[in-house]
């Protein structure tokens, strides 16, 4: 799953351009880069999953809210939602899980709504 979650995230710079700070996907990486209000709810709704699966999805949410509360300025956290929900499509396509369709990829990468 390493693999699949750097190339989806390689992917994903290259379509959007962005260049910010990436947060590593970890418990560690997230929490620390967290502000301090998102931080409490992170590690309380960490100490209730109760299956792998949830767990992913755990990540990809508070992965993308570190990402965003990490970034600099209103445009930054834009650009770096944006980044996010591009990773996260093209990494669940990648893990064989929900996924996104190509259109809906290049809706994201284009800042539009998906047709």
């Amino acid at each position: 799953m390493a693999a699949e979650w750097r190339n989806a995230v390689a992917e994903a710079q290259e379509a959007t351009g962005f260049r910010g700070e990436i947060v590593r996907r970890t418990v560690e990486g997230i929490g620390t880069a967290l502000r301090l209000d998102h931080r409490a709810d992170f590690y309380v709704e960490l100490g209730t999953l109760a299956d792998s699966g949830g767990f992913e999805a755990f990540l990809n949410h508070w992965w993308t809210q570190a990402l965003a509360d990490s970034a600099p300025n209103e445009e930054a956290r834009g650009e770096a939602i944006d980044f996010a929900d591009v990773t996260v499509s093209l990494y669940a396509r990648a893990a064989g899980g929900p996924t996104s369709t190509q259109a809906e990829i290049d809706a994201l990468v284009a800042g539009a709504e998906a047709p």
